[in-house]
């Protein structure tokens, strides 16, 4: 019998679920609706359809990759776990005092601090100090650290993070302290800021060490009972989970570090754009994953997703290597709304899956971009393979009463009125990770998908300037394709100030090889062979005086002074691009980062097979469909899209209609199909 990989990513409408046989790489895609009060029962039936509909044996599975947002949710919601802290005698405020700063899209006069996720009260000072070279200033006091771990049992806190001023130099502290922690409190979890990031700035590191105690519990048991739920389904196979980084690891490892996972379903993602963009020789690509509650977008420059470690979840920093996604609460499920003063507005509510869009018959009655897109006739009224129908007339009278009745407007004007707002909100997402960045946008073909993506691609490019829209053969299914396309990945950090012109090579190179070692022992516990063993090298740098950094590129060179002049030049030019001018100042090395990875059965996506037919003998019906540019509906040809061969050429207007997703090819555009069935347009003029 064949063995097989499951990948699974659990949306807010679809859990989606990729089958792949590992002999053949033929590829099966299942969609059913998320269960967000328990995602877990969503993740298990998707499981046992798509093994059900394709005759497969649940020990044929060997596999079983997962993109979550458990850890997102918890943080965003407010939804975490009690959190115990244990800082450095004098820190016991360092959450508090935070940064100076106010965030961007605020009133600084009126903006007032958040409460933090953990109490003032339940922070505890004990008495230890190292300093920043590693040495032991103040010995650790392990009473103290005990009255803490009894103090936290008293009240019931089970999650303890432990941040120790200078512990990214010397761990010692930390580690004895989760010691006698353990001791004293047997069940406790315990996060220690040496593991968790083991860079300096005390504020961040203690901030993101806090939000890995607050959503460990609950990840750690949502994946635990995962875990538990696959062996009482007979399927004694490996589990890993995606990164923020891009990256997989172990069930374990998530277990304990789970604010890693803060990005995993949006990661995944990217990690299919970056398959999609190689296999159509897109060099310069922009995700753009438009899902049902959210859309998501990330830039890609010279085939490689860019890195973001001053990242953010909600209103809390999260200094971990993650992917430069941006997130706005837009999607098929947002809703329509008119304002007190008059004005349509499109978001950030959404219907979700329960009880969703009124086309939907599940009870909702607030109208959404979906439903807007289904009163233009963009939407077939049968999708996800015919099991959800969808209630056009419903719809509509939504549309009427709630936007176009009280705006004095017609319905299709309203509704197309919906679809431009909340296009030109998803224009401003991917400013957000281009021009803001230092990118021209027009330079980047935009890769569509998720659920809406490929049916409002056209007109974010219109709007961008954009002049290539790649939509894959599964839009709906893209982020659980990235699950199985994605290699495992972990990054290590250890901040080491390093001054001109006193840099020290040799220190450098030793801190680099002790990361690599680490990196080694993790790859093999994973199962990666030594020879599929990669190490990547980067700095973070800034000049002298600077209060940030700009992470570079170190190569995999043995460092000597020759490569840090590289590093040094490359500094200047990346200085250059992200603010326009670069300084004739001295450069500082602040933090040495490494990247290990390792490919333990990573997929290449499918071709297309042989036996598919001509556009003319794909076109399933025809049907009216309103585009602004062509001035109201036109009838439009409406095409099977798994039935288009390779090398189909398709002139918009046009609707290519899938099991997971519709692509819109506006007037203006036309489509091919190439050998992986992914349609790539371009303008025709």
């Amino acid at each position: 019998m064949d063995d097989y990989s499951v990948a699974v990513d659990v949306g807010g409408t679809f859990t989606d679920i990729v089958l792949c046989n590992l002999t053949t790489n033929e590829q099966m895609v299942h969609k059913t609706p998320s269960t967000p009060d328990d995602p877990s029962t969503g993740f298990l039936t998707g499981l046992r359809e798509v093994l059900s509909a394709n005759s497969v044996e649940a020990s044929q599975v060997k596999h079983v990759f997962h993109g979550t947002t458990i850890a997102t949710n918890a943080i965003l919601e407010n939804k975490g776990s009690p959190v115990g802290l244990v800082v450095s005698d004098g820190f016991k405020f360092v959450l508090e005092i935070g940064r100076h700063g106010t965030p961007r899209q605020v009133n600084p006069q009126s903006w007032v601090k958040p409460d933090r996720p953990v109490r003032p009260r339940d922070i505890v000072e004990v008495p230890e100090r190292a300093g920043f070279g590693g040495e032991i200033l103040t010995p650790l006091d392990e009473q103290a650290v005990r009255h803490a771990a009894r103090k936290f049992r008293a009240d019931e806190i089970t999650s303890i993070a432990v941040s120790f001023i200078h512990s990214y130099s010397n761990s010692d502290h930390e580690n004895r302290a989760r010691e006698l922690i353990l001791e004293e409190y047997p069940s406790a979890q315990v996060s220690l800021s040496s593991e968790v990031l083991a860079v300096f700035r005390e504020y961040e590191r203690t901030m993101t060490t806090v939000l890995n105690a607050y959503v460990m519990p609950r990840v750690s048991s949502y994946i635990g009972n995962l875990e538990n739920s696959l062996r009482a389904n007979s399927v004694d196979s490996s589990f890993s989970i995606m990164k923020s980084n891009g990256g997989m690891i172990g069930a374990e490892i998530a277990m304990r570090q789970p604010v890693h996972t803060a990005l995993s379903g949006p990661a995944a993602g990217v990690m299919a754009t970056l398959q999609i963009a190689k296999n159509t020789s897109v060099k310069n690509s922009i995700s753009f994953d438009m899902g049902g509650t959210s859309t998501d977008v990330a830039l890609l420059q010279d085939g490689n997703p860019t890195l973001n470690l001053a990242g953010r979840l909600g209103t809390w920093p999260i200094q971990l290597p993650m992917l430069d996604i941006a997130t706005i609460g837009c999607g098929g499920g947002s809703i329509a709304n008119v304002s007190p003063y008059g004005s349509l507005t499109v978001g950030p509510a959404s219907a979700g899956s329960v009880p969703g869009p009124v086309c939907y018959g599940k009870g909702g009655t607030a109208p959404t971009v979906t439903d807007a897109n289904i009163v233009l006739g963009r939407i077939n009224t049968q999708i996800a393979g015919g099991s959800l129908p969808l209630d056009a007339d419903a719809a509509t009278k939504a549309v009427q009463e709630k936007i176009a009745g009280p705006l004095n407007m017609d319905v299709h004007a309203a509704a197309s009125g919906i679809l431009s707002i909340a296009n030109n909100t998803m224009v401003g997402a991917i400013r957000n990770v281009s021009v803001e960045r230092g990118h021209d946008p027009r330079e980047f073909a935009l890769v569509a998908y998720g659920g809406a993506g490929p049916m409002h691609a056209i007109d974010v490019a219109n709007l961008l300037g954009i002049n290539q829209v790649v939509a894959p053969l599964h839009p709906g299914i893209a982020s659980a394709y990235g699950l199985l396309v994605a290699e495992l990945k972990n990054d290590y950090a250890r901040t080491s100030l390093q001054t001109p012109p006193d840099y020290d090579p040799n220190g450098m190179e030793r801190i680099y090889s002790e990361m690599e070692s680490e990196g080694r022992a993790w790859l093999a516990e994973e199962g990666v062979p030594t020879d599929a063993h990669v190490f990547s090298r980067w700095a973070d740098v800034r000049y002298e005086h600077q209060g940030s950094e700009v992470t570079v590129d170190f190569g995999s060179k043995k460092v000597t002074k020759e490569t840090i002049d590289e590093v040094v030049k490359g500094f200047h030019a990346l200085h250059e691009q992200l603010y326009g001018f670069s300084l004739d100042q001295p450069v500082e090395f602040v933090t040495l980062r490494m990247t290990a990875s390792g490919d333990v059965g990573s997929v290449e996506m499918p071709k297309r097979p042989d036996n598919l037919v001509t556009p003319e003998k794909a076109i399933a019906s025809q049907r009216p469909v309103f585009f602004d540019e062509a001035g109201g509906f036109v009838d439009c040809n409406i095409y099977d899209r798994d039935l288009l061969a390779p090398g189909s050429s398709i002139d918009g207007p046009a609707i290519l209609e899938g099991m997971d997703s519709t692509v819109l090819i506006n007037p203006g555009w036309a489509g091919k199909i190439d050998e992986y069935g992914n349609c790539i347009m371009r303008p025709t003029k």
